[in-house]
């Protein structure tokens, strides 16, 4: 009988994974818990609004979930980065009329219809005549008439609307002088490396200056922290300095919002699967951002061009999508999720998003005998119709590895290093395991095959194929490949 013709029922989970933004709405611990049960893979912390006292609640509540339900539930914090706002307005807001003169200033004030306060003090020095100022995600469009190059901007109004205080200003064609880590990233990347945080997200990198600059401070505050880092793609600095960033960071996210602000918006779709094809070439995560879901944040169901951007996400080859004010502030935060994993869940159930047939790069470095070893474990389970592909890891990497071929069998993971469990929650199709039993190859073996046939994640006669280092003791590189049949 084959594993087809099975009628024993096998554990079935989506391979794309999703990240669920907190605030208000998804705060409690009840709703937390409704929130990892509906399908969340990874709680990200948005430190533009942070409150350590609040946070450091929703990571006691977050770590008590995975414990009671036995889940790896990921912690991500996202940093704020350099980013640009004006200041106070009167009266909750002003009109900026078409074609009228309107003023920055670096001096703080509050603003009226004529003037406001920029909080970028180096605008005036950086900013040139003819390039534009947006405001408010590009609703208020303004550009530059002339600059005293020491605190004040005139601009001229080219699309008008209400401008209230301390919105956001995206400077498309401006190369903005400012650090990529303000003094607030700093203390908020102490507050993350104190609490050990899984993952933490890096907004408006530039280049791969940024995130080598990220990661030394990392070293410098705690050189024992496993915390990965995620370049933020909302620049079109960062889309020219693409391959250095890929190079230098451990995962990316495509931060559509900002980037569809900065760039041309009808260039966001082909710089979507530009930067997902790189990152799966590269192994590593890449996370789709940004108004997936938006109209759920009031309504109980998604429009059909929203339920299209999640599906499209899943077909490019996404490790994971993201759901920020849907979650945060929204009035459904686990309905949201429920309906992002169901249309998960049908696209991979129908569309051929299996089996990216790259060959590994040849390249004689201490890696290559593992990336044979992965992408022969992918070919071999394409060719068999094998359920899991199951890697001993202590580093992860095999796990990363493996899942950016996209086999169709489940991607098992079994470590004893338990940091890397929940940062493995990012990555596509990987499900990790705790095991830290010290015994032979051939029984490590079968018992991992017995705890994955008790938890019904595989049945009698599936196929399956153990990749790991031999001898397991030494925690080397990965150099076998075991296929065998379920009894």
């Amino acid at each position: 009988m084959s594993a087809r013709e099975n009628t024993i029922e096998r554990v079935q989970y989506n391979r794309t994974k999703i990240v669920a933004t907190l605030g208000p709405a998804s705060s409690s611990p009840e709703m937390l818990e409704e929130m990892a049960k509906a399908g969340c893979d990874v709680f990200r912390i948005n430190f533009s609004h942070a409150d350590y006292a609040a946070i450091e609640n929703q990571i006691k509540h977050i770590r008590e979930i995975n414990r009671k339900l036995n889940i790896h539930t990921s912690i991500l914090g996202d940093l704020q980065g350099p980013k640009l706002r004006v200041g106070e307005m009167e009266n909750n807001g002003v009109e900026l009329v078409d074609g009228a003169e309107f003023i920055f200033t670096t001096n703080k004030m509050i603003g009226t219809a004529q003037m406001a306060f920029m909080t970028y003090q180096q605008f005036p020095k950086d900013v040139k005549a003819g390039e534009f100022v947006l405001i408010d995600d590009g609703k208020l469009v303004l550009q530059v008439t002339s600059t005293n190059g020491k605190d004040e901007v005139k601009t001229k109004v080219m699309h008008g609307g209400i401008l209230s205080s301390k919105k956001g200003v995206n400077l498309p064609n401006t190369k903005v002088s400012l650090p990529c880590l303000t003094e607030k990233d700093i203390k908020d990347l102490d507050f993350i490396l104190k609490h050990e945080f899984d993952w933490i997200g890096l907004s408006f990198v530039r280049s791969g200056a940024d995130i080598v600059e990220l990661k030394q401070l990392i070293k410098k505050i705690n050189p024992l922290s496993k915390s990965k880092v995620i370049a933020k793609i909302e620049k079109p600095e960062a889309i020219l300095d693409i391959e250095n960033i890929i190079r230098e960071t451990d995962a990316l996210m495509v931060a559509r919002g900002d980037l569809g602000v900065e760039v041309p918006m009808q260039r966001v779709p082909v710089l979507q699967k530009m930067l997902v094809k790189k990152c799966l070439e590269a192994s590593i995560p890449v996370i789709i951002a940004t108004q997936m879901m938006e109209s759920m944040i009031t309504n109980i169901s998604p429009t059909r061009a929203e339920v299209n951007d999640v599906a499209n996400s899943v077909m490019d080859g996404a490790d994971a999508v993201m759901l920020s004010g849907e979650t945060s502030v929204g009035k459904h935060p686990a309905k949201v999720i429920e309906a992002m994993s169901k249309i998960i869940t049908q696209v991979e159930e129908e569309h051929d998003i299996y089996y990216l047939d790259r060959k590994p790069f040849f390249s004689m470095t201490d890696r290559f005998l593992s990336d044979n070893i992965c992408y022969a474990a992918t070919q071999l389970s394409k060719q068999v119709d094998a359920t899991a592909i199951i890697t001993m890891t202590h580093s992860g990497y095999t796990a990363f590895r493996v899942a950016s071929y996209r086999p169709k069998a489940n991607v098992f993971v079994f470590t004893d290093n338990y940091s890397i469990l929940s940062q493995l929650s990012l990555v596509w199709g990987v499900r990790g395991f705790y095991y830290d039993k010290n015994i032979s190859t051939d029984h490590t073996i079968s018992d991992i095959k017995f705890i994955l046939k008790r938890d019904g994640y595989i049945v009698e006669n599936d196929y399956i194929i153990n990749i790991a280092s031999i001898p397991l003791s030494e925690k080397g590189t990965t150099n076998m490949i075991k296929l065998t049949a379920v009894e």
